[in-house]
């Protein structure tokens, strides 16, 4: 990506603008595997695995939620210079989900002779359960200003990986996600060597539960309690670092933090009416 040198911008009569080209294609390879029992004795449930990859030339230009990568090519002159893996990319990605009718009640296996009042209050209840783990977004490391000199004012240019650093480059805390040491600013007026994509953000691990309570009204009308947890456990986790490394020709005191969750827990209380 180093090989290209620009002393200005290619016009510089010109101010800056976004175009949009639909150029370059998309490839998605996977390996899925699944576990599915269908319903019996009220019980079903599902389990996935999945280890894929995205490539692409570019995934955030016009997508709100692409801010893990430039949202413009490095360079209009070399769009493969952009491929890499996409905004929205998984490598790792596990999903179990559950439902079960719990056996209480007239007809069931705990309480069957149970009528009027008793049933209504031990009879209907149903727990539903999801669990997701799953890798991180790919995520890409930006100078933070036009070194490149293009033109472009969006923050798109990368930088070099330093050949000195032998450390790890993710440090994996909230405060340093990854180590800005691993970069260098490249020559001004040439593109960085770091590919789009080259590292990756932190993962995700999440369990909702939700427990419902069916009251029958009559022959048409029946009541539905919901009482819904998401991400019961409170596990902590965490959106996208600053992908900004330096600030001017300085390390960026901010390069790597993370200063937002992706997730909290919730609880909410809901009441269906079926008819």
């Amino acid at each position: 990506m180093n090989g290209v040198t620009l002393t200005q911008r290619p016009n510089p009569y010109v101010s800056n603008n976004s175009p949009y080209i639909d150029e370059g294609t998309s490839n998605y390879n996977a390996l899925n595997v699944s576990l599915v029992k269908r319903t019996s004795y009220g019980l079903a449930f599902k389990v996935n695995y999945s280890w894929s990859r995205v490539m692409d030339l570019n995934s955030a230009a016009l997508a709100v939620t692409g801010e893990n990568e430039p949202t413009d090519v490095f360079s209009p002159y070399d769009l493969f210079l952009n491929r890499g893996p996409a905004a929205y990319s998984l490598r790792h990605q596990f999903n179990a989900n559950f439902s079960y009718a719990l056996p209480f009640g007239t007809g069931q296996r705990f309480g069957s002779g149970t009528h009027g009042w008793m049933n209504q209050l031990i009879g209907g209840w149903q727990w539903n359960g999801i669990f997701t783990s799953q890798s991180g977004f790919p995520i890409t490391p930006v100078i933070g200003s036009n070194n490149s000199g293009t033109g472009d004012t969006n923050v798109s240019d990368v930088p070099n990986w330093n050949t000195n650093f032998h450390g790890q480059v993710i440090s994996g805390t909230v405060d340093h996600w990854f180590n800005p040491q691993a970069f260098v600013l490249p020559t001004v007026g040439t593109f960085g060597n770091v590919s789009r994509g080259s590292l990756t953000g932190p993962g995700l691990v999440n369990v909702d539960t939700s427990l419902f309570k069916r009251f029958r009204v009559n022959e048409r009308v029946n009541v539905q309690l919901r009482v819904e947890a998401f991400n019961i456990l409170n596990h902590a986790n965490f959106f996208y670092p600053n992908t900004i490394v330096f600030q001017g020709s300085n390390y960026s005191q901010t390069a790597g933090q993370i200063t937002a969750a992706a997730t909290s827990r919730q609880l909410q209380l809901a009441l269906k009416v079926i008819f």
